[in-house]
């Protein structure tokens, strides 16, 4: 054995084992699927992607030494706007930058020794592996849940493409571009994710083990409302305004009606004085964001259209208004307006005069009283016709069943969220199947045809229309059902759909038949652990959800939830610099003095701070850097070490140091075991009693904190038995030998080089095949312990006992103490409270 740690020699040559290891199959041990979220091949990995796929992999070698059989595997998200872009500025073509990405990040990954299923790997813009999105395209389609429709859309005018609700931001950006989002009007692929909406947001009471906030943000993106959709006549035409409203107790305080500005009413019932108006009111509102639309911050703005409606109701003729703050996406795209009981339908009244009337009584206030302000509580009707005197909640049962039979509305449901449109007009992509016959409309493509291939001899003009639309040879084929001239959908699908099915196919990667066997899905699904940022808490966790549970109806999958437990890691933090004028990130490597950071281009002083690790903030640390120095296991264990892995995490060189310097201490000391050069002492028997404590408590405190993922204080807990190991004399000892053992062991699945490296050096084999150390209980029995002794609830002593001492053997030791002599003396003992172990109380009086 060598005397000096060095990973530059002993971590290449077990890289090299784990990579002949034998594939996976499914046995008839308990299986653990670990899985991080998959990543996409941007060029190069970063320490923040280093510390995602640690925790996973830690996780994978602790359940394999604990006897399961693990799947962990990993693959590339690899089709999608940035390389397209990337190609199109370098002039490659989008396929070869993608994989030579690809090989780099793999040789990364390699070089971090992670324990991945390689033989699983996949591409998804691989024709092995988007054959089967195709595949499960057609699975929606003939479910009658992909479909195609005409709709207003989100439009990325920087990437040219379309984009989900989901894919724009608070502040109507794109995730993508950064550019403001414009409305258009398009038609467009959708799948029907509504028609799961409430089984989407009933089974999140069973994702008990998902962070909390998670839930939270899907539950409130969901957005179950629970009202009705009353039916307004509009004056002088055959046309009706539908209305969806939760406060139909407030109908009779209508007075007025505000549609979108999208609706496709305006432009039939704007009047021919109104008309000019309307037409440039619309206009305006269309260069608008979403974000800003609704601000509370900006005031509300609106035209009258000419045009009225009947409340049937009250029988009144109310106005019908258009507003900014009025969403064509969401509800019907029609507001009813009940300024008394709603602030925003308050504030517009005001601003433009309309009438504000009072229908739910405030039980503070008279009913004389003027309203200053919206009154948006429950109370009890007034100015209700037939339902005055009811209180709200009656109110809106009686008020439904009421419209319901008349033919005024009805009782409904309604959701936030919006089918997803999957179209997107650029070429780097899955193509969607389908092709468009004259004579048979919209035909899928037959799946023995399939993979519809993506064509290589494609021309790149820049961000514009995508080229496949061009491709003459190959948009242009016959009907798959009649035969007649026919052309194929240029669009291709959102790469969300890729990402939302991956962790089927790490199930059965190499089937040829089938996306996966029902068999191999059963046996690995659902993912067991899932590690991944809390930026996809929406998008992508959600899509997948829906995934699984269209796929389970449609009788390929036995199981509702794809991943039981999520763990939202936090981002790796460190230095950066920005411009405090332009607020743009200057990459650390240009900043010439850290002293005395400026911009290079400027001058102008910048501002210095931790920011998440990333490329466009120029302040990303390569995993490289770190390896070359100190070894992949240093960088391991410095990013599990450093924060608890939910936490954010602050890059540190000195940290990094302060984990090799462990590390060497760790080789010295099985080295000197091993040598036989560490000068052997005796040692007293409460020695060897206290080491063997040590020990176990190491066992049972790694154990636990692995399974809690607190991989910060199980590290803490093998650095203390080091040193207990360290400060022991006798290291000949069968005890000795039990903790250098049991250290190695315990430190396999962080550093799992050197750790593999040390045991075979202990003469026992593989350390990753070996069993996990057993916990002996009776060795974490200590002699003494320290009690605490407090006089009516109050700390007054603490004092070495016996580990065993009865009840009333505490009280007699606690009466000895003369800090509690002064606090009993003359009193009464009423009671005695004993934690066992721990702490007496007497109570006295």
């Amino acid at each position: 054995m060598e005397m000096r740690y060095n990973p530059g020699a002993i971590e290449p040559k077990w890289q090299k084992h784990w990579e002949a290891m034998p594939p996976l199959a499914m046995d008839g041990r308990p299986k653990f699927y670990a899985l991080s979220m998959f990543p996409y091949p941007s060029g190069a990995l970063h320490m923040g992607h280093v510390r995602n796929y640690s925790i996973t992999d830690v996780i994978s070698r602790y359940k394999r030494m604990r006897g399961f059989n693990v799947l962990h595997p990993i693959g590339w998200d690899a089709f999608g706007l940035p390389a397209e872009n990337a190609a199109i500025k370098r002039g490659v073509h989008p396929a070869e930058w993608t994989y030579q990405n690809i090989a780099h990040m793999k040789s990364q990954l390699h070089r971090l020794g992670f324990a991945y299923a390689w033989e699983r790997e996949v591409a998804t813009c691989s024709p092995d592996y988007y054959r089967w999105t195709q595949k499960l395209f057609l699975e929606f389609f003939a479910a009658g849940l992909a479909y195609r429709k005409d709709g207003i859309v989100n439009w990325d005018p920087v990437d040219q493409t379309v984009l989900a609700n989901e894919q724009v931001d608070a502040e109507g950006r794109s995730w993508r571009s950064g550019a403001l989002v414009e409305k258009r009007p398009l038609e467009q692929w959708y799948l029907r994710i509504t028609d799961y909406a409430e089984e989407l947001l009933a089974d999140l009471a069973r994702l008990d083990e998902w962070p909390e906030r998670v839930r939270v943000m899907q539950e409130n993106w969901i957005g179950k409302s629970v009202g009705a959709e009353l039916i307004f006549p509009i004056v002088g035409e055959s046309a009706h305004v539908h209305v969806f409203t939760t406060r139909p107790d407030t109908v009779y305080g209508v007075t007025y009606i505000v549609l979108a500005p999208e609706h496709p009413l305006v432009e039939q019932i704007a009047t021919a004085e109104q008309l000019a108006a309307v037409g440039e009111f619309v206009a305006k509102v269309q260069s608008e964001s979403e974000i800003e639309r609704t601000s509370e911050e900006r005031p509300k703005q609106g035209v009258w259209t000419g045009a009225s409606a009947i409340n049937s109701f009250t029988g009144e003729a109310i106005p019908i208004w258009i507003a900014d703050y009025v969403l064509y996406e969401y509800g019907t795209g029609a507001v009813m307006g009940v300024p008394g009981h709603d602030e925003r339908d308050f504030v517009f009244a005001h601003r433009y005069g309309l009438p504000v009337r009072l229908v739910v009584q405030n039980p503070q206030k008279t009913l004389s009283e003027p309203l200053s302000a919206a009154y948006v509580d429950a109370g009890s009707l007034v100015n209700s016709g037939p339902f005055d005197g009811l209180d709200s909640p009656a109110a809106k049962i009686k008020i439904v069943a009421y419209a319901e039979s008349q033919g005024w509305g009805k009782g409904r449901v309604q959701y936030r969220l919006r089918d997803w449109l999957i179209s997107r007009q650029r070429y780097w992509g899955c193509p969607i199947p389908v092709v468009y016959c004259p004579d048979c409309g919209i035909v899928p493509v037959p799946e023995a045809d399939l993979p519809v291939r993506l064509p290589e001899d494609v021309e790149f003009l820049g961000r514009g229309p995508s080229p496949l639309a061009r491709l003459e040879s190959w948009l242009h084929v016959p009907c798959p059902s009649c035969g007649a001239p026919a052309r194929r959908e240029t669009d291709t699908m959102d790469t969300f759909i890729d990402s939302s099915w991956y962790f089927l196919r790490f199930a059965d990667a190499r089937d040829s038949e089938q996306p996966f066997s029902k068999a191999a899905a059963d046996y690995w699904l659902p993912v067991d652990q899932y590690v991944g940022g809390i930026e996809h808490a929406i998008l992508h966790l959600l899509y997948s959800r829906f995934f699984t549970k269209v796929l389970r109806d449609r009788g390929m999958l036995s199981f509702d939830e794809p991943f039981k437990r999520l763990l939202t890691q936090g981002m790796v933090q460190a230095l950066s610099y920005q411009n405090p004028t332009t607020g743009e990130y200057i990459p650390v490597a240009d900043v010439a003095n850290p002293a005395n950071p400026v911009d290079p281009r400027t001058g102008e002083a910048l501002k210095v701070g931790f920011a998440t690790m990333s490329k466009s903030k120029g302040n990303g640390v390569a995993p490289e850097s770190v390896v070359e120095q100190f070894g992949a296991d240093t960088a391991r264990m410095f990013v599990l070490f450093k924060a608890p892995p939910e936490k954010e995490l602050e890059w540190s060189d000195a940290d990094v140091e302060g984990q090799f310097r462990f590390l060497n201490r760790v080789w010295r000391l099985v080295y000197e075991f091993v040598s036989g050069e560490k000068t052997a002492k005796e040692a007293s028997a409460e020695q060897e009693r206290s080491l063997r404590r040590e020990i176990h408590r190491a066992i049972q405190a790694v154990s636990e904190d692995i399974e809690q993922y607190k991989f910060n204080t199980a590290i803490a807990a093998l650095m203390k038995l080091s040193n207990a190991l360290g400060d022991y004399p006798a290291s000949g000892s069968p005890v000795y030998k039990e903790g250098v053992y049991a250290l190695v062991k315990l430190l396999a699945p962080f550093a799992p080089h050197i750790s593999a490296e040390l045991w075979q050096n202990l003469g026992d084999g593989d350390v990753h095949a070996a069993d996990w150390p057993s916990l002996d209980e009776s060795a974490l029995a200590e002699d003494t312990i320290t009690l605490v002794i407090q006089v009516n609830g109050k700390k007054r002593d603490d004092i070495l006992v016996p580990a065993d001492a009865t009840a009333e053997q505490l009280e007699a030791y606690a009466r000895t103490s003369e800090a509690v002599q002064r606090h009993i003396d003359g009193k009464q003992i009423k009671k005695v409270i004993v934690v066992p172990k721990r702490l007496i109380n007497l109570v006295v009086g």
